[in-house]
């Protein structure tokens, strides 16, 4: 019986000390340690520079803030998936956070340090949107709806990113809002409208009375919006995507209209 219990016991220790990112983690530590390293370093001059005779070091500053936050679907079939890419060095893509199904949060980057999920994107004038963003993924293979308890978690995620770091509404968006070539995430099932009214993102309203101005150009109220218009059939299906949930690249009357209310908030 003694025998017995004490397997029992070592049993229950062992999976009470299994931790499957445990490696990873003394990475994670090791990575943030040689950054920190680099932040307390006195800045030095730099080639062909005239240097001063002295170091002066400022007492005004603090860590640069996010000030967007990306939404993606993981377009894999499981979190566990996922957090495997996000830990494996080759695949070179990471997300702050990572929303399952039964809405588990998984905090996987500091929220000051850079994630590498955005890619080759763009957004208005901003080219490097992994330096000034979150990336949030949620688990979905692209084409499922979203679970109540993803979208649970993520609404008091957002919310507490929103408070914690100033970042306006307006810049709340998709992955494939920032790169229409390449994405097409959160797929067309995510509640975009639902999350602009609870203050993350932007919508439309009553457009029903609105007239079209005979000059108007969809291209410039894209591109005022934020989009990239070098592509402009991707740029038109990503709008819709987000807007009006459909993925044709024709832009009809009331599509148009939507669009020039959009471009007349900003």
């Amino acid at each position: 019986m003694k025998l017995v219990f004490f397997f029992l016991l070592m049993s229950f220790v062992s999976a009470c000390a299994y931790h499957p990112y445990k490696s990873t983690n003394r990475v994670y530590r090791k990575q943030a340690k040689s950054f920190s390293k680099i932040i307390r370093r006195q800045p030095e001059a730099f080639d062909g520079v005239y240097p001063a005779s002295f170091w002066a070091g400022t007492v005004n500053f603090n860590l640069r803030r996010p000030n967007f936050v990306i939404i993606h679907h993981t377009a894999q079939n499981s979190c566990q998936q996922t957090l495997r890419t996000f830990t494996l060095p080759h695949t070179q893509v990471s997300a702050h956070y990572v929303i399952c199904k039964d809405g588990t949060v998984h905090h996987m980057l500091n929220d000051y340090l850079r994630a590498w999920h955005a890619g080759l994107s763009r957004w208005g004038n901003l080219t490097d949107v992994n330096s000034s963003s979150i990336g949030i993924e949620i688990d979905n293979n692209g084409f499922e709806t979203f679970t109540e308890q993803q979208l649970g978690s993520l609404l008091q995620l957002l919310d507490t990113l929103k408070a914690k770091y100033s970042i306006p509404a307006a810049n709340f968006i998709g992955h494939a809002d920032i790169a229409p070539v390449r994405k097409n995430d959160p797929n067309i099932f995510f509640p975009w409208k639902m999350l602009a009214e609870k203050g993350f993102g932007r919508w439309y309203g009553d457009t029903s009375n609105i007239k079209l101005p005979q000059a108007f150009d969809h291209l410039q109220a894209l591109r005022i919006i934020g989009y990239d218009v070098r592509d402009s059939s991707a740029a038109i299906i990503a709008f819709k995507r987000h807007y009006l949930q459909d993925t044709l690249h024709v832009l009809k009357e009331p599509d148009k209209k939507i669009l020039y209310l959009l471009s007349r908030q900003l």
